[in-house]
């Protein structure tokens, strides 16, 4: 974020974008999302934006450089400017984005392996009809096993209740919410503040009560049951 001086009447959408370091567009976008509030129109003049409508973009901006989606964002920006939220329930939302990028991580590291496994085994040369690349690429899928193995998700799915210690507000609940849904194998998940509880419906292949309920510790809750 580039530093401008305010006038009186604050900045132009241009010089906004400019101070973010955004296109205009961009300003617009955000607009249209509710992440920026749009300035009413003077009788005379342009909109004028105040340094607020700046440090909003740049909560933005780096916000999604960690992962976050802009629907994260603006859950993120409501904890912010609702009074009274715990720091928990930040806590527990960046815990949640960490859970899924270590997921995606895990995928992406799976797919690499089996890429180099196939360029070992491809020799770099001759026909298409002998590469193994190809010849992977084209394995037609095995159905019967594929509804085999669907029919066992579907009996391996199991619902599962957390009593849970520390949430402060509706607004924790909703964090562990997003804390147990980004786990794999969950398929539902439901908090309550009132309750002091969470129900979850996952997959007994993929996770555990014990493995979910250490999800939501990361964030700095407590786990006093699961059943």
């Amino acid at each position: 974020m580039r530093e401008m001086k305010l006038s009186r009447e604050g900045l132009s959408i241009g010089e906004l974008a400019q101070a973010a370091g955004v296109g205009v567009e961009t300003v617009r976008f955000y607009e249209r999302c509710g992440l920026i509030e749009r300035p009413a129109r003077p009788v005379r003049g342009a909109r004028a934006y105040t340094r607020a409508a700046l440090e909003r973009i740049a909560f933005v901006r780096e916000a999604q450089a960690l992962g976050f989606t802009l629907k994260e964002v603006q859950g993120l920006l409501a904890l912010k400017s609702t009074p009274g939220t715990d720091c928990a329930a930040v806590r527990g939302r960046a815990a949640a984005k960490l859970g899924q990028l270590d997921t995606r991580m895990a995928r992406l590291s799976g797919m690499r392996s089996a890429l180099h496994g196939l360029l070992a085994r491809c020799p770099g040369r001759g026909t298409l009809g002998a590469c193994p690349i190809i010849a992977a690429l084209s394995t037609p899928p095995q159905r019967a096993a594929n509804r085999q193995a669907r029919g066992k998700r579907r009996n391996a799915m199991k619902t599962g209740v957390l009593t849970i210690d520390g949430m402060h507000c509706d607004g924790c609940a909703r964090t562990v919410e997003s804390l147990l849904s980004a786990e794999p194998g969950v398929k539902v998940a439901s908090a309550s503040f009132a309750s002091g509880s969470a129900k979850v419906v996952f997959d007994l292949e993929k996770i555990d009560l014990a493995s979910l309920s250490k999800a939501v510790e990361r964030a700095g809750y407590r786990v006093r049951s699961s059943r």
